[in-house]
């Protein structure tokens, strides 16, 4: 629908224009009119209009001066100006106001149609432009979240490449090259140092994190990652070396005052340990140190510094941890089971007495696997499939029962990726053997066909011998003989001639290749025998 206004002193325009109006565009557009530049000031604070025809010579106010009235209150509004003189002044103010057309009377018909369709064809423009910008800004809701939490679980356990940094800081925006993690946990309330409750917690944050997003947001320029266990990281740009003192102040500061109103806004309770800067490639550093600060008892916002000098920082293994991740995203059942085992050895060891911690900490290796698992694979993402894992490990008191429960999750998302590591590798080596197939005629090479397939030399070569349980030169020699032997079986070309369309340029060569294969020469296995390789 497009609301068109007319304004014109003369009744008789007025009533011209509707009619052709109303006649050729029906339901598509709704008519309303006024005979002065005030009146059409008025109508069109309520009316709203898309379109209007503006007659310049009104009595009163005229029609420039009621045109830049509306435009100072609808500036996406199209004018059409009318007009019984050819006055280039008028013509000339009406373009700088963005007039579509001036247009002299007495008009026709056809020209008033004309123009109607212009105005509506620019009015559809912009209503299609601001469409899309709203599309581009509700994806953008949907996939910065997403980017963020991309960026901050990545960092938390590896360091960056430097053109995996610079990616993300070009789709992040991120200023600056260094930044510095922060850890938030939740729960009921706090106990000795410790918040009770993280798992019940863990499931009601879920239906507040949007919200959590934006108080964060208020507070620090933090790229934020998702709910994990009963934590969420937090990855804060920082310019300068060190963190001075006022500063690490001023931080520690803002994160009580952000912890309080969240406090206050969803009834449940928040600790924050807070690293040092680091580059933005190895933030994983600073990930390490704000977890063993947010473990401090005797503050809610603790930073590394005041643990350090309160000489109680503790070793975290977190090699143990970079090695069981890499051992999931290669799909090595074997290796990841052990290094899985042998960090739960170490929780045990050292937290026998908190269970609630070894659960999240499961809790936590096993989502960031399965997260692993659906960046590596084309599996959906099934967000009800993990709904049962809260209450299945909060009633496991029995700590055999959790590694194995634990065991089983790395085993399974393990497999997942090894299954399409084996898929990957057998169709790249049934590319490679439909191409060798297609040229073995031609002078073919391992780095050629690894080139064809876009893999390196020597992983192709690896592949191939492990799926085919023979080499690549093996592979093209055999292929190359049993052509031959057709050939020979079954045409009259020369053996010049086979030994050339074989992929061989010396008659010698292929001659001597033939018979370590077969046990006989060309000629002999022509004339009928076989050999002692084809008995």
């Amino acid at each position: 629908m497009y609301k068109i206004m007319l304004v014109d002193d003369e009744g008789i325009v007025l009533d011209s224009l509707r009619y052709i109006i109303e006649k050729n565009f029906r339901d598509s557009c709704q008519v309303e009119s006024a005979k002065t530049g005030r009146a059409a000031i008025e109508l069109s604070e309520g009316f709203h209009p898309d379109i209007v025809f503006m007659d310049i010579q009104m009595p009163g106010i005229n029609g420039i001066e009621a045109m830049k009235e509306i435009k100072n209150r609808n500036n996406s509004i199209v004018f059409i100006v009318l007009s019984a003189f050819d006055r280039f002044n008028y013509a000339k103010e009406a373009i700088d106001l963005g007039v579509l057309e001036y247009m002299m009377k007495p008009f026709n018909s056809n020209k008033i149609i004309e123009v109607v369709k212009k105005a509506i064809a620019q009015i559809e423009k912009e209503r299609q432009k601001i469409s899309n910008n709203l599309e581009i800004r509700e994806k953008l809701k949907t996939v910065v979240p997403i980017l963020e939490n991309s960026f901050v679980y990545t960092v938390m356990f590896q360091e960056l490449s430097a053109s995996e940094a610079e990616n993300y800081k070009n789709l992040l925006g991120i200023q600056g090259s260094k930044g510095y993690a922060m850890v938030m946990e939740y729960g009921d309330e706090q106990k000795n140092g410790t918040l009770t409750n993280p798992v019940g917690v863990s499931v009601r944050i879920q239906k507040v994190y949007q919200q959590i997003r934006e108080i964060v947001k208020e507070f620090f320029p933090a790229y934020i990652g998702s709910p994990m266990a009963n934590r969420i990281t937090l990855c804060v740009p920082y310019e300068g070396e060190e963190m001075e003192y006022n500063e690490r102040i001023r931080i520690i500061e803002n994160a009580r005052v952000m912890i309080r109103k969240m406090a206050k806004m969803f009834e449940m309770q928040f600790k924050i340990g807070i690293g040092s800067p680091q580059e933005i490639r190895e933030i994983s550093k600073s990930y390490r140190e704000a977890i063993e600060a947010v473990k401090n008892p005797k503050s809610k916002v603790t930073h590394i510094r005041d643990i350090i000098f309160d000489g109680k920082y503790e070793t975290y293994p977190i090699e143990m941890e970079k090695q069981l991740f890499r051992a999931i995203e290669k799909g090595k059942i074997g290796m990841a089971r052990n290094f899985a085992n042998r960090f739960f050895d170490w929780m045990i060891k050292e937290s026998m007495q908190d269970g609630d911690s070894i659960r999240l900490k499961v809790l936590e290796f096993t989502l960031f696997a399965e997260h692993i698992v659906y960046e590596n694979t084309d599996e959906v993402y099934h967000f009800s499939g993990r709904k049962n894992y809260l209450r299945e490990i909060s009633e496991m008191s029995d700590y055999n029962h959790l590694r194995v429960w634990f065991l089983d999750k790395i085993t399974e998302t393990t497999t997942r990726i090894n299954k399409k590591e084996e898929t990957q590798a057998s169709s790249l080596v049934e590319r490679a053997c439909d191409y060798i197939q297609e040229h073995f005629s031609k002078d073919i090479s391992l780095d050629g066909v690894s080139k064809e397939i876009n893999i390196s030399p020597y992983y192709f070569s690896k592949l191939f011998k492990e799926e085919k349980k023979e080499n690549f030169v093996e592979y093209v020699t055999r292929v190359r003989i049993d052509y031959a032997k057709k050939m020979l079986k079954n045409s009259e070309n020369s053996i010049k001639e086979i030994c050339v369309s074989s992929g061989y340029g010396d008659p010698n060569y292929f001659s001597r290749i033939f018979k370590k294969m077969t046990g006989v020469t060309p000629s002999e296995y022509r004339e009928g025998g076989e050999g002692q390789h084809e008995r």
